[in-house]
């Protein structure tokens, strides 16, 4: 049973996402307290971090994604990066459309937001960049 959920595609793109978190949060806080960069520069630093180190994990422990050339590899890198940018996108115009100018209730939009980009990046992640190929 324990194996069988270590193995679940799911699970694992899921657990390396809360690693994932931690990284961001950890690279965040660390530039900006113990540095004392500006907020906004270590949150664009922790993005760098977190998307990193979520390329490596979603390749080697989630999509096991194997490949052959420094050429597959770059693909799958770049594709990484623009599926996040864009993911980033979409996050950003649910809180600028429902918090700022509809002024809902943003801890709401914020989780739906994350909820959006999961959801996307394991769609973009499972069928256009680590996608199984013969």
């Amino acid at each position: 049973m324990i194996k069988k959920l270590f193995n679940n595609e799911v699970f694992l793109y899921l657990f390396f996402g809360g690693l994932t978190t931690v990284v961001s949060t950890v690279t965040h806080f660390g530039f900006s307290w113990v540095l004392g960069l500006p907020a906004w520069l270590s949150s664009v630093i922790a993005w760098v971090f977190a998307v990193v180190f979520a390329f490596f994990t979603n390749k080697i422990f989630v999509f096991k994604s194997k490949t052959n050339t420094k050429k597959q590899a770059a693909r799958e890198a770049t594709l990484f990066l623009a599926a996040r940018l864009i993911t980033m996108a979409i996050n950003t115009g649910i809180m600028l459309v429902f918090v700022d100018i509809m002024e809902l209730n943003e801890p709401v939009f914020f989780v739906i937001g994350q909820a959006v980009i999961v959801i996307l990046n394991y769609i973009f992640s499972k069928l256009i960049i680590f996608k199984k190929r013969d």
